[in-house]
């Protein structure tokens, strides 16, 4: 990010922290900053027409004549209630003009928005002296995008929960980008896709390396139709259109490239030929996903089932989102499709013999070609307690039967978690740090991958010798014994305590939401326990108090992601 990008980023950010004592959340003014971000791009965009031709005129709010004037030029010039009464009647215009209107962008960020900042002084400043000051489209557009990248970064630091859950690192995403090597002509899609972390940058990737040679047509379907994501929660849905707009991809008037939904609901109705996602972890309370048609007088408002026969694992049924969503992008890839996903390390060695975790790592093996897994360093997300892989994994097409042989040949597995000590601050990961990992296992001279070699780090593993036990267990991914008793140093008392109590974070969250699954209210249980303890110093609501529950990297409450 560059100078220009970093004061836009200041400037914004310390209006943000002054915002707080009005009781406006950091996830909240990223909403405010998109929606008034919006109405400025519409006003430039209408003062750029007056200098084309009639038939290139482009908008971005509604045309009809009592639209004439409305927007950026009925706020600017207003101060004190006027002008929160001016935005806010604006807002719900544009909220239920969107709701009845087609399926547009325009549709996607203002459909339900309202004014979060009631004191008419501060949205003033907001207005006129950060905002309006500021040109937002065409030559300043990637200053601009990634100034409100870095905003959406800063927010998930702030809040380390709800914001911070989402939030998957930027070098982390272009290093995987990079591995990937996405085209022009590819279909590339995110089912979970945050604030579209992912969607931009293999756009950006591809405008880098492609962008001068695209003929206008295949531009305009690369920003338009070929790349999409789905977000479940709305708000975060917003910040990802609007993230996309500021890095120039997408239409203000056109269909939306966010789809707002949850991806497991039904099977995929469009197959892309990349998949990058980094899905939330953990299980979902309420929601089972199964293989055989669910029972409608089963289901409630606090128990539904999804039917998707297309899943792996026969009429089995879990609750498990990492799992459910391995296996909806395997389905979403086209023959040949690729794919890389971040999962929790519980998604390779979970599970007993034939179980849910089982079925999916050994399909991962047999129907499609698991090549690689990149075995993340601890202490790079910012919830806390998360360890992590990378799965790279390839469609192949033709119909497998039980006594062919596997689809993946060898597993090369990388390991950048020992000997690696990252923090979110003062070492954060940076594209250095995963530099030999895509030398090793994705070298540019080696499209084929078929002239890899192994090192300390990179090792091959037998697809045969893992699908020969009675389960399959893909935590596998570890230097050579020989380097890492070399080079491991001995772990210091703090690191310990930190491994330990991440562990411990991690699992008390997954027993929380079992026992939530199961109806069972785990405060009432540990009142129980309380009363029958022979010391109040012993309580079960010591651990309790004492342990935060943890989250995914990128969760669901907020605005890559």
């Amino acid at each position: 990010m560059n100078q220009e990008a970093r004061r836009l980023v200041d400037r914004l950010w310390n209006y943000c922290n002054v915002l707080r004592d009005d009781g406006v959340s950091a996830s909240s003014y990223l909403e405010q900053l998109s929606l008034l971000v919006f109405l400025k791009m519409a006003d430039e965009t209408e003062k750029l027409n007056a200098h084309r031709p009639v038939g290139d005129h482009e908008h971005m709010l509604p045309t009809a004549p009592e639209w004439k004037g409305r927007g950026w030029p009925e706020l600017i010039d207003l101060e004190g209630d006027p002008l929160e009464e001016a935005y806010s009647k604006l807002l719900a215009d544009l909220g239920r003009r969107s709701a009845e209107d087609d399926h547009t962008t325009l549709s996607l960020i203002f459909n339900r928005a309202r004014n979060h900042i009631e004191n008419p002084t501060h949205l003033r400043r907001l207005i006129a002296d950060l905002i309006n000051k500021e040109k937002w489209r065409d030559s300043r557009s990637d200053i601009n995008g990634a100034a409100y990248e870095a905003l959406i970064a800063r927010s998930a630091s702030d809040t380390k929960a709800g914001a911070g859950q989402y939030f998957t690192p930027r070098p982390l995403i272009e290093s995987i980008v990079r591995c990937m090597r996405p085209t022009p002509y590819d279909t590339i899609t995110d089912p979970a896709c945050g604030t579209g972390g992912f969607l931009i940058s293999a756009y950006e990737y591809i405008i880098r390396e492609y962008g001068d040679d695209l003929p206008d047509d295949d531009l305009h379907r690369l920003r338009t139709k070929a790349i999409w994501g789905h977000e479940i929660v709305p708000a975060t849905a917003r910040l990802a259109a609007m993230n996309c707009l500021l890095h120039s991809l997408g239409d203000p008037t056109g269909e939306p490239i966010i789809e707002v939904g949850d991806a497991l609901a039904r099977p995929p109705q469009r197959h892309a030929s990349l998949v990058l996602a980094n899905p939330p972890f953990g299980r979902r309370s309420g929601i089972n996903v199964s293989g055989k048609e669910a029972d409608a007088e089963a289901d409630d408002r606090d128990n539904v089932t999804y039917n998707r026969p297309d899943f792996w694992v026969g009429e089995q049924t879990t609750t498990n989102k990492q799992l459910n969503f391995l296996q909806h992008i395997g389905t979403q890839l086209t023959d040949r499709g690729r794919a890389a996903v971040i999962v929790p390390d519980g998604v390779l060695y979970e599970g007993g013999p034939g179980s849910v975790g089982d079925l999916v790592r050994r399909e991962l093996l047999t129907g499609y070609n698991l090549h690689t897994m990149l075995r993340l360093p601890e202490n790079i997300f910012y919830a806390g307690g998360v360890k992590a892989h990378v799965l790279f994994f390839e469609a192949v097409p033709g119909h497998r039967v039980d006594d062919d042989p596997p689809h993946t040949t060898d597993l090369w597995t990388y390991d950048l978690r020992t000997d690696s000590r990252f923090t979110l601050k003062k070492n954060p990961m940076k594209p250095e740090h995963l530099a030999d990992f895509e030398k090793q296992a994705f070298a540019p001279s080696d499209l084929d991958r078929r002239h890899r070699k192994e090192s300390d780090r990179f090792r091959r593993h037998r697809a045969a010798d893992l699908l020969a036990g009675k389960q399959v267990n893909l935590d596998i991914a570890r230097l050579s014994p020989e380097a890492s008793a070399a080079k491991e140093p001995p772990a210091s008392i703090d690191s310990l305590t930190r491994s330990v109590a991440g562990d411990l974070r991690s699992a008390l969250a997954e027993i929380e939401a079992f026992a939530k699954d199961l109806g069972v209210d785990l405060a009432t249980v540990s009142e129980r326990v309380e009363a029958c303890s022979p010391s109040p110093s012993v309580g079960a609501t010591g651990m309790q108090d004492g342990a935060a529950t943890t989250s995914s990297p990128r969760g669901r409450d907020g605005i890559d992601t």
